[in-house]
């Protein structure tokens, strides 16, 4: 990165951050033309497809290969999603695991109504309803709820969820994460990872309170209280990385 001096033009500042901008595109094509985590998975890419021309949000390509990744790699048998939107990573980390076992569950959770009916269409088309279960309604309720079974239980949860879970992805409401924090806590054992994207919010995590649009206030200010808790928790180990728009990696110590 070029580093300007004191005085510099704020047309040289934004011509940096332009040129900045591009060579992250084209390092990202570039990464992509090595490893396409959806070229052996057609239904995915039209899901993709579909997504793009309809603006919903899906995990960038940077987080699809490190998913795809981590599925390869720790095989896990039971996971938990908080934010389904139209089932795409839920299907991608199935897809992935149904490579090596079909002796894995994947819980997720969604409280947008809209997307139900189209991300249970989805896991039924790329032929992956059997392994996933859709919990509709609020995140916080049933992370309590699943809480509560666990508690109850002597080794996994009740009847209505399929933990104990080997890895957690969220990617929901951020300015939820600081309240769901504690929650998630009680649903983790020693071996549990849990990931979570979109923590360096398009890089306005670093900008001043007062530098971001009103809208997006409260957002930026719960993230990150919710990286503080996770970084300042004695009983949790937690790595940022600048994967995508950002990701948490956190274990329990």
């Amino acid at each position: 990165m070029r580093v300007f001096e004191q005085g510099s033009s704020l047309k040289e500042a934004r011509e940096d951050r332009e040129y900045r901008s591009i060579r992250e595109e084209r390092m990202e094509g570039f990464l992509s033309s090595l490893t396409d985590p959806l070229e052996n998975y057609p239904e995915l890419m039209s899901i993709e497809e579909a997504c793009l021309e309809k603006y919903v949000p899906l995990i960038r390509p940077s987080m699809q290969r490190f998913l795809s990744f981590e599925m390869k790699a720790r095989r896990p048998k039971r996971i938990l999603e908080i934010g389904t939107a139209v089932g795409f990573s839920s299907i991608l980390m199935a897809k992935n695991l149904l490579e090596f076992s079909d002796d894995f569950h994947i819980d997720t959770i969604e409280n947008y109504d809209v997307r139900i009916p189209e991300a249970e269409a989805n896991f039924k088309a790329c032929g992956v309803e059997d392994y996933i279960t859709l919990h509709f309604g609020d995140a916080g309720e049933i992370l309590r709820l699943m809480g509560e079974e666990k508690k109850q239980g002597d080794q996994g949860f009740g009847l209505h969820f399929h933990g104990p879970y080997d890895l957690i992805f969220m990617d929901a409401a951020k300015g939820q994460y600081p309240v769901w924090l504690p929650l998630l806590k009680d649903l983790m054992e020693k071996n549990t990872l849990l990931i979570t994207d979109n923590v360096l919010q398009e890089g306005e995590l670093v900008e001043s309170h007062f530098a971001i649009h009103r809208r997006n206030r409260t957002i930026h200010k719960r993230v990150r209280e919710y990286l503080y808790a996770l970084t300042h928790d004695e009983d949790l180990q937690t790595e940022i990385l600048p994967i995508g728009d950002g990701l948490a990696l956190t274990v329990l110590r």
